[in-house]
């Protein structure tokens, strides 16, 4: 008995690492990247990360595309009106449209909205992309692809807005080019925490109150929004400051070494490595760059005034390449769902890493990678 059943644990064994061997998630993500010289200013850093291989991602739809068209729609748990779906024509004739049972009306949740991609192509939600509207404004909580024509999909995700719970709209639209900055994204993705977001919008407002004048001062303190917050005129300026000259350090950079893939970043701040967005080819990282760039410039502006020994400390290339290639985790855990899509969390020592992957026909490979400090 003994003998048939260490055979049988074997035999499980070799066969679960079969499927993650075909599912395809390389055993370091960060081996393929190269990191270049990087772009400063004032306190933030940027370095370009290029690759030899990319993956074409033309099929997939962003967040900001189907809120825009139309093809995506976000309601409050509960307030998913009727839905229809095209039904496939017979005989070549048109298409022909049904009608779908409703979404569960369980009544509105901080912590759930309802998404429908009525889209024929898949989407990308990536953690920290904001959606306004509803009762509250909220935050994508997790990386995920949602399938072509799905049906309503109960969307995981925190508030950034507390105080109001007061519908301003029955559907959500995009922030524009508002994506939280990476200490927001990191409670939402590492401590899937509302307490932790709340507390880190509440600091993150405050520093940036600190750094504009006292009537834009006065206007932060008298929203609740984090999105508004970032919208702020005195709060753009103070962004676009610090973001346009890294956009157009990084483009013309890029421009100058054509042959290069440029498919993300490592990001620094005061002088410590923070972050890093890495994305399956260049048209991705291209439509989020906008967002990003803007969410690491209010990292920069908000952060903490003489945090850490930051006199306009140097960083190397080499720093954010050990960085980058550093996936050693002591903890990983996998969220999968078959066929669509595998989120891989990697905790190391002083790391936490999320590798989004896509499972999709066809697909097979990871379509965006964030990883935080910690």
């Amino acid at each position: 008995m003994t003998t048939v059943t260490r055979g049988a644990c074997l035999a499980t064994a070799v066969l679960l690492w079969f499927c993650v061997c075909i599912e395809g998630r390389p055993k370091n993500p960060g081996t393929s990247y190269k990191v270049l010289s990087p772009v400063t200013q004032d306190n933030l850093t940027v370095f370009p990360v290029v690759t030899e291989s990319t993956y074409d991602t033309h099929r997939f739809l962003t967040l900001d595309e189907g809120l825009r068209s139309g093809s995506v729609v976000v309601t409050e748990e509960g307030g998913t009106p009727g839905l229809v779906r095209p039904r496939p024509p017979r005989d070549g004739s048109p298409e022909i449209w049904q009608e779908l049972p409703q979404h569960p009306r369980r009544g509105a949740e901080v912590n759930r909205l309802v998404l429908t991609n009525n889209s024929d192509r898949p989407l990308i939600l990536l953690a920290g992309e904001i959606v306004m509207g509803g009762k509250q404004d909220r935050v994508v909580g997790k990386d995920r692809l949602i399938p072509a024509k799905s049906e309503p999909i109960d969307l995981s995700v925190f508030c950034v807005e507390p105080h109001r719970w007061v519908e301003t709209s029955a559907l959500f639209g995009g922030a524009g080019f508002v994506m939280a900055q990476p200490s927001v994204r990191l409670k939402a993705m590492a401590d899937k925490d509302q307490q932790a977001v709340w507390n880190e919008v509440a600091r993150s407002k405050k520093f940036v109150a600190d750094a504009v004048s006292a009537p834009a001062a006065q206007a932060i303190a008298g929203s609740s929004s984090y999105a508004k917050t970032m919208e702020n005129r005195e709060v753009q300026e103070r962004m676009n400051a610090v973001a346009v000259p890294i956009e157009r350090s990084y483009d013309k950079l890029m421009h100058e070494l054509r042959a290069q893939n440029a498919v993300g970043a490592v990001v620094a701040v005061n002088g410590e490595i923070v972050w890093a967005d890495v994305f399956a080819s260049p048209s991705l990282l291209e439509k989020y760059w906008p967002k990003l760039v803007r969410s690491y410039a209010a990292e920069a502006v908000s952060a903490l005034p003489g945090r850490a020994t930051w006199v306009g400390a140097v960083l190397s290339a080499g720093d954010a390449q050990h960085f980058l290639d550093d996936f050693e985790a002591r903890r990983e855990s996998v969220e999968s769902e078959p066929g669509v899509y595998r989120n891989t969390e990697l905790v190391g020592r002083d790391f936490e890493a999320f590798v989004l992957t896509s499972l999709l026909p066809g697909t097979g490979f990871d379509v965006h990678i964030a990883k935080m400090r910690q």
